[in-house]
């Protein structure tokens, strides 16, 4: 089952996705985050959603403003493909390899919720950035609070999907992390979700033997192909992930887990990295970025121009006077 949040009519709703793109709204239901803290998981917000299907449908999809799926109530954004990681390493800081410690444990960091764009919203660019990249993720939604998860417990807690992108400022990833903190400005303007969410259940004939999603994974840059791979290259499934995340606190409904980039071209820092020059160049303004995940849908955006950033001193160095 497919779930859309959109505005009509300056009313903003929740529904149901037939295949066709007819809209079933769900009756009182405005933002899918409550509608999922009330369900308690995938049962409960399929049974939401049937009984939406026997209520008359309302407009198609392509007579409304579809908004992100949901409002996340976290983002934690993962690393989870060896590929990407040897690709980025090199543009960002001249290295090679994937470190050792990186395979210990999936990484993440958190990013910002209040930043979170839809399918067709227009990205602006950060302020003071002129390196705009994109990245190709699949966003796994939780439907249940948890702690201290196995990964087995966590396949439930997982309720569905949605295609991710991470909007990254290279120059000032680059910069502000060579003080061994972040990324902080360099992923703090956009992160886009949709165009919908789709229910675990429903990507469950792409499950392989070892647990991980096989869903085919492609990135465009005005409409021609820079990247494409599989979902199964994760070197972590999205159980493992949940239970990583839960490790000594909680998940709760709404938190979203990002794959992090996926390789062979999710996104434009990698190949800079690989062949030793920004080809393709960074995005600018009116550049359009289409990322489409298998079984999830595509997701499609514009750059547009960016505030220019608020002047801010430089450090002051103290004298370390002492009382």
């Amino acid at each position: 089952m497919r779930f859309a949040a959109y505005e009509h009519h300056h009313r903003h709703r929740v529904a149901v996705v037939e295949g066709d793109g007819t809209l079933y709204p769900l009756p009182e239901v405005t933002a899918l985050a409550n509608l999922l803290a009330q369900a308690d998981g995938l049962p409960g917000l399929l049974a939401a959603g049937r009984a939406a299907l026997d209520v008359p449908h309302g407009p198609h999809v392509s007579e409304v403003q579809l908004l992100p799926p949901l409002q996340p109530a976290s983002v934690r954004d993962f690393v989870t493909f060896e590929e990407h990681v040897e690709g980025v390493r090199r543009s960002i800081n001249g290295v090679t390899g994937v470190p050792e410690q990186w395979y210990a444990a999936p990484t993440f960091y958190f990013t910002n919720p209040h930043a979170v764009y839809g399918h067709g919203d227009d990205i602006p660019v950060p302020p003071g950035s002129a390196v705009l990249d994109f990245e190709l993720e699949v966003g796994a939604v939780i439907g249940r609070e948890g702690r201290d998860l196995t990964p087995e417990q966590a396949r439930d807690h997982i309720v569905g999907y949605t295609v991710f992108n991470d909007w990254s400022a290279r120059d000032l990833q680059g910069t502000e992390m060579t003080v061994g903190l972040g990324p902080c400005k360099g992923k703090d303007t956009a992160t886009t979700l949709g165009p919908y969410l789709v229910t675990a259940d429903e990507l469950e004939p792409y499950r392989d033997t070892d647990g991980f999603l096989r869903l085919a994974l492609t990135a465009e840059v005005n409409g021609e192909t820079v990247g494409e791979d599989l979902l199964s290259n994760m070197s972590w499934t999205f159980e493992e992930m949940t239970a990583y995340a839960s490790r000594g606190t909680r998940v709760i409904p709404g938190d979203v887990l990002g794959s992090g980039t996926c390789g062979n071209g999710g996104c434009l820092a990698e190949l800079w990295g690989r062949r030793g020059e920004q080809t393709p160049p960074p995005l600018k303004r009116g550049d359009t970025v289409t990322l489409t995940v298998e079984g999830i849908g595509t997701l499609t955006n514009t750059v547009v121009p960016g505030p220019e950033p608020v002047f801010l001193p430089t450090g002051r160095r103290r004298s370390r006077e002492r009382p």
